[in-house]
C-alpha cells in the first residue's frame, strides 16, 4: 500500500490521479488533498477518501501547505498544480524526502538544477507525469541514458495546426481553447495552441534527462498516440504508444518500477488508422524556437516561462492578440538573462523581474506605444540548434 498526497486534486491531473486511486484501493491510500479555491469540492473529496487533511492553496498560507506535506504520511506526492505556483510545493515535497510525481513542468523549467540537487540531497525521486516525459523516462530507464542519441517529443499541434499563417493573429481565446485531443486546463490549452507547451517540455526534457538542446527534437503527431520517442546511438527509434489518457503516465509514476494490470484502454494496433508525423511550423509558432533560445542563457527559461504566463493572461483578457504572446516573450528574452540562480529566492527574483517587464510590454501594446505592425514575428527565419 502506497500513501499518496494529491496537490491540485480538482484539476485535470488531480482528477485523473483520484480515478487511479479509486481503481486501485488495495494499492493506493489517499492521505491528503489540496485545491486552489474549490472549497466545497475539496471537502467532498476529503470525505470520500476518509476525511483526509486538506489545504486550499489559494487561501491558506504556504506554511499550511508545507505542514500538510510534512505530516500527512505520504510516500509519494502528485503535483498537479498549474503554472509557476507549483514550484514551491515541489520544493517542500523534496525537502521532506518524499518522492515527487511531477506534472508541474514549471518546477523543472524554472529551477531544474536546484530541484535535481534537492532530490539528490534528500534521496528521493522525481517521476515525470507529463505524457511525453513519462514516455521518455520509461524508455531511458529501459535502455540506459548512455544509449540515448536523441529524444523526440511529440506534439498534437493544437487547435491551430492547420490554420493559415495570416489567420493566426485573429484567433480568439475561445478558438485557442478548442483542443482537438486533450481535455486540459485553460493555461496549458493556450500553450498547446501556441506551442509554448512544447517549448516548456523541450526545456524540461533537457534538464530532466541531462541532454543538450540539439539532441531534443519535436514532431507534430495529431493522433497523440505516440507520446515520445528515443533514438538510440545506433540510429534506431523506439516509441511509447498508448491512447491519449493522462491516467497512463500517472499510473506509471505511482507504481514505478512495477507495471501493473489496469482497466485503462489499450491501443488496438489492428484497428486500422494511420500515424502521421510532421515538422513543426517554427515561423508560425515561434514560442517553440524561443524555448530553444532561452536555453542558451542561464536564467533564460525562467524569463521564458514568466513572459509567457503574463502574455497568456493578457491574451485571455483581450489585451493582446494570439501572435503577440510570442512577441512579448521575444522582447523579454532580448534582455540579459545570463546570471545563474543559486537559490530558490534567486529564481523568484528573476521571475518577478521578467513578469514586471512583460506587463510593461503588454501595456505598451495596449496603449499603442508599440505599433501593431512591430509585433509580428512571422517573417523571422527561426533556427533551432542542431
Amino acid at each position: 500500500m502506497k500513501n499518496i498526497l494529491i496537490l491540485g486534486c480538482t484539476g485535470s491531473i488531480g482528477t485523473s490521479a483520484l480515478n487511479i486511486a479509486r481503481e486501485f484501493p488495495d494499492r493506493f491510500n489517499v492521505v491528503g488533498l489540496t485545491a486552489h479555491k474549490s472549497k466545497e469540492r475539496l471537502q467532498e473529496l476529503s470525505k470520500e477518501f476518509g476525511n483526509v487533511p486538506t489545504c486550499l492553496t489559494g487561501v491558506d498560507s504556504e506554511d499550511a501547505l508545507e505542514r500538510l506535506i510534512n505530516t500527512c504520511g505520504a510516500d509519494i506526492v502528485v503535483n498537479g498544480i498549474a503554472g509557476s505556483p507549483g514550484l514551491m510545493p515541489s520544493v517542500f515535497v523534496l525537502r521532506a524526502g518524499i518522492d515527487l510525481a511531477l506534472a508541474n513542468k514549471e518546477t523543472i523549467v524554472m529551477a531544474g538544477p536546484l530541484i535535481a540537487r534537492l532530490a539528490r540531497e534528500h534521496n528521493c525521486r522525481i517521476l515525470p507525469v507529463d505524457s511525453e516525459h513519462s514516455a521518455v523516462f520509461t524508455l531511458v530507464e529501459k535502455f540506459g541514458s548512455d544509449s540515448i542519441g536523441q529524444i523526440v517529443l511529440t506534439a498534437s499541434g493544437g487547435p491551430f495546426r492547420e490554420k493559415k499563417s495570416e489567420d493566426l493573429p485573429f484567433m480568439r481565446p475561445a478558438d485557442a481553447l478548442k483542443h482537438p485531443t486533450w481535455n486540459m486546463g485553460t493555461k496549458i490549452t493556450i500553450d498547446s495552441a501556441s506551442l509554448a507547451n512544447k517549448g516548456l517540455e523541450v526545456i524540461e526534457a533537457c534538464r530532466l534527462f541531462n541532454i543538450s538542446p540539439d539532441r531534443v527534437k519535436v514532431t507534430v503527431h495529431p493522433q497523440s498516440l505516440v507520446h515520445s520517442l528515443i533514438r538510440t546511438r545506433d540510429g534506431v527509434l523506439y516509441a511509447q504508444i498508448s491512447p491519449p489518457d493522462m491516467r497512463h503516465p500517472i499510473l506509471t509514476a505511482l507504481t514505478w518500477p512495477d507495471f501493473v494490470p489496469s482497466s485503462l484502454e489499450e491501443w488496438d494496433i489492428t484497428a486500422g488508422g494511420t500515424l502521421n508525423f510532421y515538422p513543426p511550423r517554427m515561423n508560425d509558432f515561434p514560442m517553440l524556437p524561443l524555448a530553444y533560445k532561452s536555453l542558451s542563457m542561464a536564467s533564460g527559461p525562467i524569463a521564458y516561462n514568466a513572459a509567457n504566463e503574463i502574455a497568456v493572461e493578457a491574451f485571455l483578457n483581450g489585451k493582446i492578440a494570439f501572435t503577440q504572446i510570442a512577441y512579448v516573450t521575444d522582447r523579454i528574452l532580448a534582455m540579459d538573462w545570463n546570471k545563474e540562480p543559486v537559490t530558490i529566492d534567486d529564481v523568484f527574483l528573476f521571475d518577478n523581474k521578467a513578469r514586471q517587464q512583460a506587463k510593461k510590454i503588454v501595456e505598451d501594446i495596449l496603449c499603442g506605444i508599440i505599433p501593431q505592425s512591430k509585433t509580428c514575428l512571422a517573417n523571422r527565419s527561426w533556427e533551432v540548434l542542431g
